[in-house]
């Protein structure tokens, strides 16, 4: 199996180069690859070239614009990038006759009521990165070999996110605010990767799988309850936590005003793919945990 990897730097993308390489030959790109090759989002001609020059079996994307408020000010280049490239890579994935793996977001929602969001739902993002990803899986869906994972509040070991930020944050202050109105299931890249890994050993037998999924780890957490974890741990730990446990205060999502509307419910139901795979998925702690573990040094 040949796979063209898109977006390897990024904290999915290095996770894939792990989970990926068992199953075949991973061609990886980046933004600035090199060797004839682009990974460059901005350049669907060179996209279109680099995969008609490879030829893969796969294509899995794991490039984004991921900078939720700024896309507020910037939706074109989030459009370029979420929605116009995906496109790009569905045609020729189509004309190949490959799959395409893409992932998306718990954004596509509203985040209205407190019910798991399931894959047949109505969609209706709330901000420009949520309608770019939501044209993004309408773009990819022309591909029919296609697998999209919507996913949410994705972290890794390594890479910038909420976790890391928490942990300098207890570091540096005696008080943190935290939100607990918005609910969800911290996801690692681990888990996604390996889980795509999963799917891709499936799929070439059983074409009927091809579709929409959703893809996050077990339970629920918020924000507050989330930072309180990791602050925890880092602190049995060892680490030189200054903020003490009744110093990290909730706060509602109305006293952090963003540019972008944030999701309140961002329960994502993964019974679909649960039974379409045959899969278990971890509780959120566990990933968490270990990626401190790792971020910490143990």
């Amino acid at each position: 199996m040949r796979i063209l990897l898109f977006g390897k730097r990024g904290q999915v993308g290095w996770e894939l180069q792990r989970s990926l390489a068992p199953l075949g030959q991973v061609i990886a790109l980046d933004f600035d690859s090199a060797d004839g090759l682009c990974g460059d989002f901005t350049n669907r001609a060179g996209l279109a070239g680099t995969v008609r020059r490879v030829k893969p079996d796969v294509i899995v994307n794991a490039a984004a614009y991921t900078a939720v408020d700024k896309a507020e000010s910037d939706p074109e280049l989030a459009h370029r990038i979420n929605a116009s490239a995906p496109g790009v890579l569905a045609d020729e994935a189509q004309e190949l006759g490959a799959w395409l793996v893409h992932y998306s977001t718990d954004y596509v929602f509203d985040g209205r009521g407190n019910a798991p969001w399931k894959e047949t739902d109505g969609t209706n993002p709330l901000s420009v990165y949520g309608k770019t990803k939501l044209d993004g899986e309408y773009a990819v869906a022309r591909c029919d070999k296609h697998l999209i994972f919507r996913t949410s509040w994705v972290y890794a070991a390594r890479g910038a996110n909420f976790a890391r930020t928490m942990l300098r944050l207890a570091m540096e202050r005696d008080h943190l605010t935290v939100i607990n109105d918005q609910i969800g299931a911290p996801t690692g890249a681990e888990l996604l990767a390996d889980v795509t890994a999963l799917a891709l050993r499936q799929v070439p037998k059983r074409p009927e799988l091809a579709g929409l999924y959703h893809l996050v780890a077990g339970g629920e957490t918020n924000w507050h309850a989330y930072a309180q974890l990791v602050i925890e741990h880092a602190r049995r730990a060892g680490q030189p936590i200054l903020v003490r446990p009744e110093a990290i205060e909730a706060i509602p999502t109305s006293a952090y005003p963003t540019a972008a509307p944030r999701p309140l419910n961002s329960r994502l139901d993964t019974q679909k793919l649960q039974s379409a795979f045959g899969l278990a998925l971890p509780d959120w702690r566990v990933g968490v945990e270990r990626a401190l573990d790792e971020m910490l040094g143990q």
